[in-house]
């Protein structure tokens, strides 16, 4: 093979590795997103929708005497009713109306309370540390929101 013949060949070697490295760059595609865990609702709104009372404790060797507190409160009830799509109305922290909001659990985790179009453990959830359809009892996540409002006690009231 000749001098000018190679020459021919490299060139178009270095041609097409230049057109195959433009194709690559430009058919590469932005990282795809992981999609939301898919979440259940354990809790339903009919099993919470009704007259609750409420109190909150700080400290845990308060809860019981907290639970008889929430008792009282069943004189001035807070109300959970049902929400329009599915979820119950609840109010979240610093809010002066309620919003709906649903369970939600991302199976073997804990379940939490908050609006449905966020994860399962955001931070404006609110986790069950107990629930048995009498006595709900939720725990803000934001640590802040924590701190005013401390852990709160729901019990049903008599109908």
């Amino acid at each position: 093979m000749n001098v000018s013949r190679r020459v021919v060949h490299l060139s178009a070697l270095g041609a097409m590795a230049a057109l195959i490295a433009g194709c690559a760059s430009t058919t590469s595609q932005a990282p795809i997103q992981p999609a939301m865990p898919q979440f259940t609702s354990p809790i339903t709104a009919q099993q919470v929708v009704g007259n609750w009372g409420l109190a909150a404790y700080h400290r845990p060797e308060d809860a019981a005497r907290t639970e008889a507190q929430a008792r009282q409160g069943c004189r001035q009830p807070y109300v959970i009713s049902a929400g329009t799509s599915g979820g119950f109305m609840m109010y979240l922290a610093d809010q002066s109306t309620p919003t709906e909001v649903v369970s939600k659990q991302v199976l073997p985790g804990p379940i939490y309370i908050g609006v449905p179009d966020e994860p399962p453990g955001a931070e404006s959830d609110r986790e069950v540390v107990r629930f048995d359809g009498q006595v709900l009892v939720l725990r803000w996540l934001d640590k802040e929101v924590a701190g005013r409002y401390g852990t709160m006690v729901y019990v049903r009231c008599a109908p």
